[in-house]
């Protein structure tokens, strides 16, 4: 696998536009763009700053995996992020280039609502498991209520909510697979 196929994977499967991770790399679009199409080699202050921008130490950017058919993350290599409103998600799986599919697990403490997240292209997919507590889903005007130990599929193409309305905290697992729309071909 090239570089430019790495950091485009990366990218990709952060949900980021290369403006974004230009931005968040403090490098230029075009730059980024051609280190992708392996039009440019960059240099390792370059590469350093696009590592930052993914989140990834610069090693995993430019090392070969020895076996890329098995990737794993370590607990200590998951990611949590605290969101604001006191609930909590830890991506679970790893990153692979090229593969859009996610393991989160989310714990929403009593009362909290997550939030309504957009409707992701049409053929992405959502799986949710309720590990403990009361967990709302919101799919566009339809509402479900899972308990400890229920589970639900939906299409995520859809507007979707999650909200934990008990006095206890939820945990739930969600593994998506997200599509993402094509770029334009030019013509």
């Amino acid at each position: 696998m090239t570089l430019g196929t790495r950091v485009q994977g990366l990218r990709h499967a952060r949900g980021l536009t290369l403006q974004r991770l230009a931005d968040a790399a403090e490098v230029s679009v075009s730059m980024l763009s051609s280190v992708e199409r392996g039009r440019k080699a960059p240099t390792v202050l370059v590469l350093a700053r696009i590592a930052d921008g993914l989140g990834v130490p610069l090693a995993d950017l430019v090392a070969e995996p020895e076996d890329s058919r098995v990737v794993v993350r370590r607990a200590a290599d998951q990611d949590t992020v605290e969101e604001p409103g006191g609930w909590r998600r830890t991506v679970l799986t790893p990153v692979v280039p090229g593969v859009n599919f996610e393991w989160i697990r989310t714990t929403l403490p009593p009362g909290c609502d997550a939030g309504t997240f957009p409707a992701y292209a049409p053929g992405s997919h959502e799986f949710v498991v309720v590990e403990s507590g009361t967990l709302r889903l919101t799919l566009g005007g339809r509402t479900v209520e899972l308990d400890a130990g229920d589970s639900a599929y939906f299409a995520a193409d859809v507007a979707h909510g999650y909200a934990n309305p008990g006095r206890e905290p939820c945990a739930y697992h969600v593994a998506a697979l997200i599509m993402r729309p094509r770029a334009a071909q030019p013509r």
